[in-house]
């Protein structure tokens, strides 16, 4: 036989986008369109209904950037047209490549009640099955005319990201508005042949089934009449009917299909726009659900939810009704898709306590999958937050982005920071966008790598990012790959039924320790300093809160702020979302959570201080009482919440300044000698106790060290290993000098920069504190802090959730050499054994570290370097500009307990307060390495203290913990303070046994006084 395949498949792609398709909807008559375009931001349905129209024309410019306009169209179904399938086809102007990134609507009947969304691949709205001739059509349009931040030539710098600097020209043009008949057939035809062609170009041309495909295609082919389409795509259907009914392989891969629609909370568009993203997605979805009575859809982001309840309660109905009959599927039980390296131990735990909490409130549902599909590397201290929240199942997809390892498993057990292991999926179809296309389909089949172990996996399938969600194109697909040779199996279901079988199949799983880390996207490490520091201070000021609230309840009957606390908390929450905290978003997004975090900053100060005075008592002869927040004693203030009346006695003697042999200055406090010299950088810092030079010989610390910064792509998320090559170390001066205080000023300028700093030894303390304020005005630059130690240390200890995780410090492999950017909290700790040096920060998170060895003493030099400040162009062209405020501290001699004890110090300084009362803490530990991370009182009003500690040092731990008030008894709880165990206690204390990093919560049940 002669060979013409490349023949039939140019014909079959031209036939189907040329004659097939347009067939689809043989008939069409246009409809009449009005507008208003509404003044400033969205307003209330009601007025968008309500309002005055103006006629448009299709063809007409509509749309300026993130503006509004209400369409409503207008038409009669012609009376030959009785008893066809009729549709509405409104396309405002779409780009098909670009769903979920480009103008959106949202359909509404004229009694206000919403029908579907509207997107670049669902611009069709059902009239009727079998409609009446002369029936008259009217439906109204909310239009948003987003602008399109990520075009065809990516990461170009835009002004389109603030509606403060976007222009207002028009970005659209109102295309096809029309009523149609939709011929059913030819649309299943459209779907036999796209599956068929894709599957048939995904198999070998050695393959019998291709070339069976192909010749069932071509006699199909041959019996379409291209005059008429309609008339004959039954015919071609019936060509087609034996290779679409030839089942699978007994052995085929088998694929569970997830209806879904990864919405960014926040990303290329504000915060209010992905509220009418979710709306416009989820009308859709339920649309869908109730045509297609196989698909199942699932969605994540309990804020999306809460969302869809406040502000469009008449979709949020049809939510409800779907997830009760089990086929709309709450999924990640945490409030938002967060990022997970940066938010601090409470918040992340947090995530879990409010996501999963709405969702048993509202749907009575417990949530056992978290799904984190696009966040930017996994936290080890993950998997024991997963168990603690009741959920057993984990899945990601966005390791598929590393670029240097591949990862070696799709199905396997992770073990995090303690040792708990949950039994987690990552997708081989590599998207969390599947259309479920014969490419897709057959990569997942050839790219899992647990072939002969396990035979199946997950494909989230729908538009996503921007929202969209599944089509009835994609469910018809699924319905042809349900059973057919040469693919694999393909079945919608719920998220939880996979993971059953998926567990069942293969729990011998191959085990991955340690944190997901992603190669790629560094960046979000340092992007957008102020949301970084808004988080991490509102992170603190939240523990404060919390922890002073509780005691003066406990202490003073202080009215306890469930409600406010619980609204702060998913604010800061909701901008943890894994676009927001990194840095990754337009500029509007950015704008509004530095307001947002102010308003957060004022109101948890206001209830600080209100606890604080409560607690205070007064203040005869001008009293004063230290509160302590921190979990660790200091300067004679109790750890955990107490407080102590007036000065624990004399103050150390303070720290002196003097003259530099050679020029500078030497700073000395007794327990630390620093030397400074005239360039104003730190070439000394002797530890007298241990006489040991923290700073390598010949260098410098405090070094300042900018570097161009243009990553190959990704501007705000990515910073490329290149970016080394070329450095400019910031030694020239302007200021040094001490200051009144004891410290020394030291000042540069850079390029259109300028950088303050104040360099101190505190009284009594082995500890040099820098602080820093950074004019900037630089653009695609990278600014960093170094700190050349002379130690020799082959790997680091980086604060993370709930304790802290070993990076190995050399480059022996890819994968060590692809952690060139990396997450700390408020401490990196290096170490030889017995002396060790911690650099404490009060709001930075990348850092990175490199070695190297001496010619002059072959002794090896640990350069330790704090990410501050990049200036990216995309999405925001005005990333980090303005002046910055950088607090950190480096401490010689500092073993991993100092390291603990000080990065909660600089993040919890002392507050004063006018008073004479001594207070007692509410509990306390024996033992240093248990830390408290949570004291508040329960969030179910009952009274109830609770508490949440954990094993900081990576060792074992017995401690005691003791009430300050009468108990009636205690127990041990899940993240959601619901008892899982009695505790073990002993008098008037509770008897700790901690594994490695283990966290306990728990909760403690008030005696009343009347049971005394």
């Amino acid at each position: 036989m002669h060979n013409d395949r490349t023949v039939t498949e140019a014909r079959l792609k031209r036939v189907l986008d040329e004659r097939i398709r347009p067939a689809v909807y043989p008939e069409s008559v246009p409809l009449t369109v009005t507008v208003w375009n509404a003044p400033g931001e969205p307003v209330p349905v009601a007025e968008g209904l309500a309002a005055g129209r103006e006629p448009i024309e299709v063809g007409a410019p509509w749309g300026p950037p993130w503006g509004t306009s209400w369409f409503t169209v207008a038409g009669t179904v012609p009376e030959e047209w009785a008893g066809r399938t009729v549709e509405a086809l409104l396309d405002l102007g779409f780009d098909e490549n670009m769903p979920g990134f480009q103008c959106e609507g949202l359909v509404y009947r004229p009694d206000g009640s919403p029908v579907k969304g509207l997107n670049p691949r669902n611009q069709w709205v059902r009239i009727g099955e079998s409609v009446a001739g002369g029936e008259e059509v009217l439906l109204h349009i909310e239009a948003s005319s987003n602008p399109v931040i990520l075009d065809y030539h990516p990461f170009v710098p835009t002004e389109l990201g603030d509606r403060l600097t976007a222009d207002d020209a028009p970005r659209y043009r109102l295309a096809r508005m029309d009523l149609a008949v939709l011929d059913r057939v030819v649309w299943e035809l459209v779907q036999d042949l796209e599956v068929l062609g894709e599957l048939m170009a995904e198999l070998s041309v050695d393959s019998p089934r291709r070339w069976e495909i192909l010749r069932a295609v071509e006699r199909a082919l041959d019996a379409v009449d291209l005059q008429d389409v309609g008339g004959s795509a039954g015919r071609a259907r019936e060509q087609l009917r034996e290779v679409l009914s030839a089942p699978a392989h007994a052995s085929a891969h088998r694929i569970s299909a997830v209806g879904h629609a990864h919405i960014d909370s926040a990303w290329l568009w504000p915060l209010r726009e992905t509220v009418r993203k979710v709306a416009r997605t989820t009308a859709n979805m339920t649309a869908l659900l109730e045509d297609e009575p196989d698909f199942v859809y699932a969605m994540s982001q309990a804020q999306q939810f809460a969302w869809i309840k406040e502000h469009r309660p008449e979709v949020y109905s049809r939510v409800k009704k779907a997830v009760a009959e089990g086929r709309f599927v709450p999924v990640g039980g945490m409030w938002v898709e967060s990022d997970t390296n940066m938010p601090g131990s409470e918040a992340l735990a947090r995530q879990f306590v409010h996501g999963k909490r709405f969702f048993l409130e509202e749907f009575g549902i417990e949530t056992e999958e978290v799904w984190l599909p696009d966040t930017f590397g996994y936290s080890a201290a993950l998997p024991q937050l997963v168990r603690l929240a009741g959920a057993k199942w984990f899945l990601t997809q966005k390791i598929s982005w590393s670029r240097t390892n591949k990862f070696p498993h799709h199905t396997f057990w992770w073990e995090g920071l303690d040792g708990t292991r949950v039994f987690t999926h990552f997708p081989p179809i590599d998207t969390y966008n599947s259309r479920l296309s014969g490419q897709e389909v057959a990569h997942a089949v050839r790219n899992f790598q647990e072939k002969g172990g396990a035979t199946r996996s997950l494909a989230p399938t729908g538009w996503g990012d921007g929202g969209g969600g599944t089509t009835r194109e994609m469910v018809a697909r699924a319905k042809r790959l349900a059973d057919l040779e040469g693919s694999a199996r393909v079945v919608f279901e719920r998220p939880s039924a996979f993971f059953e079988k998926a567990h069942a199949e293969y729990g011998h799983a191959p085990v991955w320790v340690g944190e997901l880390y992603l190669e790629l996207h560094r960046a979000t490490l340092t992007s957008q300093a102020k949301t970084k520091q808004g988080n991490r201070r509102s992170e603190h000021l939240l523990r404060e809160a919390e922890l002073w609230a509780a005691t003066a309840a406990v202490r003073a009957g202080f009215r306890y702020p469930y409600e406010a606390l619980d609204r702060l908390w998913k604010t800061v929450l909701l901008h943890q979302f894994h676009d927001i905290l990194p840095g990754t978003s337009i500029a509007w997004v950015h704008r509004e959570a530095a307001a947002t975090y102010r308003a957060v900053t004022a109101e948890l100060e206001s209830i600080v201080g209100d606890a604080l005075a409560a607690l205070a008592g007064d203040a005869p002869g001008g009293g004063t009482v230290v509160f302590n927040a921190a979990p660790h004693g200091r300067g004679g203030a109790v750890a955990h919440g107490g407080a102590l009346a007036d000065s624990p006695g004399p103050d150390p003697a303070p720290p002196t300044v003097r003259a530099r042999e050679g020029g500078g200055f030497t700073l000395d406090n007794g327990l630390l000698r620093v030397e400074v010299d005239g360039r104003g950088l730190v070439v000394s810092v002797y530890d007298p106790e241990a006489d040991r030079e923290t700073i390598a010989p010949g260098a410098a610390a405090n070094l300042l060290q900018l570097h161009p910064d243009f990553p190959n792509m990704w501007d705000a998320w990515d910073v490329d290993h290149f970016y080394r090559n070329t450095v400019t170390d910031l030694t020239d001066i302007e200021t040094l000098e001490p200051t009144d205080e004891g410290a020394l000023r030291v000042v540069r300028a850079f390029g259109s920069s300028r950088v303050e700093q104040l360099l101190s030894l505190p009284a009594g303390v082995r500890r040099l504190d820098i602080e820093t304020e950074v004019d900037w005005h630089e653009t695609e630059k990278f600014l960093k802090a170094a700190f050349p130690l002379d130690l020799h240390a082959d790997r680091t200890a980086a604060e993370t959730q709930f304790g802290h995780l070993y990076r190995p410090t050399h480059t022996n492999s890819s994968w060590d050499a692809a952690k060139f950017e990396a997450c700390a909290h408020r401490f990196v700790h290096l170490e030889e054994p017995g002396w060790g040096v911690a650099v404490v920060n009060d709001s930075t998170y990348g850092y990175d570290v490199t070695r190297a060895v001496r010619e002059a003493d072959t002794g090896t030099t640990t350069t330790l370097r704090l990410s501050l400040l990049r200036a990216p162009r995309f999405p925001d062209p005005r990333t980090d500009q303005g002046t910055h405020r950088f607090r950190y501290a480096l401490v010689p001699g500092a073993s991993l307990g100092d390291a603990v004890r000080e990065g909660y110090r600089i993040n919890l300084p002392e507050r004063r307060v006018p008073g004479s009362a001594g207070v007692e803490p509410l509990v306390s530990v024996s033992d240093d390495a248990v830390v408290i991370s949570a004291i508040k009182l329960a969030d179910d009003g009952s009274g109830d203290v609770v508490v949440r500690l954990y094993e900081s040092l990576g060792g074992r731990a017995r401690a005691r913990l003791t009430a300050g008030f009468p108990t009636a008894s205690v127990s041990v709880c899940d993240l959601l303070e619901r008892p899982v165990a009695a505790a073990t206690t002993d008098g008037d204390g509770v008897v700790l046994s901690l594994r490695p990093f283990e966290i306990v919560t728990l909760r403690l049940e008030q005696r009343s006084a009347s049971s005394v």
